[in-house]
């Protein structure tokens, strides 16, 4: 049997005695992408950092490249590419003087960088950039070459830490195509982000934690399929009138087979969950509410991690 990528079982780690990974275990396949979820303070940096060993966990074992950590950290990561969440590009130096200084990290000779830097300019859609400094690059191309730069080593594993936040929609569908050209390269990928169409798009499989424990595990359509109704209806008002919201929920209540379905009010907003027949009876409902407008959709992954985990702002 062939040793995965990345194996973490019943990982613990607790800080002044509050526990903020309790119990984790998840196994990433080799060509995959995995994504690990949750909202803020759920305990996916420290997950982070004890996979790379720069943490020790207080029970548990985890084994990256082969390697066990934190015992063999340092063996290990020579083996893995790290892009973090925060650019921590040198301004002093250019683009390509930025993916050399990096390669001297991991031993590369200026002969293996000269042959390898080509591709990574190529990668990064920055070839035409090679000269310019850290400071005339727009935040899309620094994320890029942020990306470029976890390759340098040529990675078995990827770690992204949120890789496009703060980008421009274009700008995270470029991301999003390298990403998927590295996943077809047979590159394996650990994946955490807020961005939840971003996990649905590029993920095999998600774990999402809450307080440093699972609560969930599968493929984005078997978590939309096992924890969420196939329907959703988002409701808000045009007129600002507070009970026009309130009156057609009390009508979408009285509605004969409406038993199945599901309101929440969020702020401004009444989002209705359920299957085709309820939806029916909600949309011939709206039909005779003008001042209401409203999305039908589909439910997705943003429905499930905030039924799993609550609509309150974490901090």
């Amino acid at each position: 049997m062939k040793t995965p990528p990345l194996s973490a079982r019943a990982l613990k780690k607790s800080y002044a005695g509050v526990p903020v990974v309790d119990d984790l275990s998840f196994t990433l396949e080799k060509g995959g992408c995995f994504g690990l979820l949750g909202p803020n303070g759920a305990g996916k940096t420290t997950t982070l950092k004890l996979c790379l060993g720069l943490a020790a966990p207080d029970a548990g074992e985890i084994t990256l490249a082969g390697h066990r950590i934190p015992e063999a950290a340092g063996a290990a990561r020579a083996l893995v590419g790290v892009a973090p969440q925060f650019d921590n590009l040198d301004p002093d130096f250019t683009v390509s003087e930025n993916l050399r200084v990096f390669g001297r990290y991991f031993g590369l000779s200026k002969r293996e960088m000269a042959a390898r830097m080509d591709g990574l300019l190529r990668f990064s859609s920055l070839e035409d950039r090679r000269d310019t400094r850290i400071d005339a690059l727009s935040g899309g191309m620094k994320r890029r070459l942020t990306l470029a730069r976890a390759l340098v080593n040529d990675p078995e594993i990827l770690f992204l830490d949120e890789p496009t936040t703060g980008l421009d929609p274009q700008a995270r569908h470029l991301i999003w195509d390298r990403l998927k050209t590295l996943r077809g390269a047979g590159r394996t990928l650990f994946l955490t982000t807020h961005f939840m169409d971003e996990a649905e798009r590029l993920c095999d499989t998600i774990v999402i934690i809450d307080g440093g424990r699972k609560i969930a595990e599968g493929s984005p359509r078997e978590l939309i399929a096992r924890h969420i109704e196939a329907q959703v209806i988002e409701v808000y008002d045009t007129t600002g009138t507070p009970d026009t919201l309130e009156s057609f929920a009390c009508a979408a209540r009285a509605q004969s087979g409406m038993e199945g379905a599901r309101m929440e009010k969020s702020g401004e907003t009444l989002f209705f969950y359920g299957h085709d027949f309820a939806a029916r009876q909600l949309l011939a409902l709206l039909a005779r509410r003008p001042t209401l407008r409203y999305t039908h959709r589909a439910a997705n992954l943003e429905d499930v991690f905030i039924r799993l985990t609550g609509r309150e702002l974490r901090d």
